[in-house]
C-alpha cells in the first residue's frame, strides 16, 4: 500500500504545485518521475507525454496514469490520475463558490497576468529540455522544423502532426539503417 499511497501523493505534489497545465508540469515531472524516484526514463516520460497529446484527455492525467500503470499495473494507474487531479479539483471548487465575487478587482486581474507571463515561461524552459533530448540529428532537426512551421503556419490537428512526425521518424530511421 506504500508504493500506491507514494504514486498518489507524489502526483498530487505535482498536481498542486504546478500551474498552466500539461507543458508547466514537464519540469517537475521529469524532475519527480524521471530523476528522484526512477519511474520512467526521460525517454520513456516523453513518449509517455507525446501519447498524452495524442489522446483525448489532459497531458498530465494522461501521463500520470501511464507512469502509475508502468510502475503498479491498473491500481498504479488510478492511484496517480487521482493524485494529480485531486489538488485541481479542490482548488477548483473553492475557486468556483467565490470567483464571481473577484473576477472585477484589479488585483486578481493582474495577478492573472503575472501568472501566465510565468507559466510561459515555465513552458519554455520546457521546450528546450525536450529539445535537448529529442533533436539529437538531422532527421529528428527536420522533423522538428517541419511540425514546427506547420503549426505556426496552418490549422492541422496536433493529432495529425503527431502521428506524421510518428511516421516520418520511423520511416527516416528505417532508411537510414539501410
Amino acid at each position: 500500500m506504500n508504493s500506491y499511497l507514494d504514486l498518489f501523493l507524489t502526483f498530487a505534489r505535482i498536481g498542486g504545485l504546478t500551474f498552466g497545465g500539461g507543458y508547466a508540469m514537464l519540469p517537475m515531472l521529469q524532475k519527480e518521475v524521471v530523476e528522484k524516484r526512477n519511474w520512467a526514463t526521460e525517454e520513456e516520460l516523453m513518449d509517455y507525454y507525446a501519447i498524452g497529446q495524442c489522446t483525448p484527455g489532459v497531458i498530465a492525467v494522461n501521463t500520470a496514469t501511464f507512469i502509475g500503470y508502468k510502475n503498479k499495473g491498473i491500481p498504479g494507474a488510478i492511484f496517480a490520475t487521482l493524485g494529480v487531479v485531486s489538488p485541481s479539483l479542490c482548488i477548483i471548487i473553492i475557486i468556483a463558490a467565490f470567483i464571481r465575487n473577484f473576477t472585477d478587482l484589479a488585483i486578481v486581474k493582474n495577478a492573472f497576468a503575472g501568472i501566465r507571463v510565468a507559466v510561459c515561461v515555465l513552458i519554455i524552459n520546457a521546450v528546450k529540455k525536450l529539445y535537448k533530448s529529442s533533436v539529437i540529428d538531422k532527421l529528428t532537426l527536420a522533423i522538428f522544423i517541419a511540425v514546427a512551421l506547420i503549426s505556426i503556419l496552418t490549422d492541422i490537428s496536433p493529432i495529425i502532426l503527431v502521428l506524421g512526425a510518428g511516421i516520418v521518424g520511423y520511416l527516416g530511421k528505417k532508411v537510414q539503417k539501410q
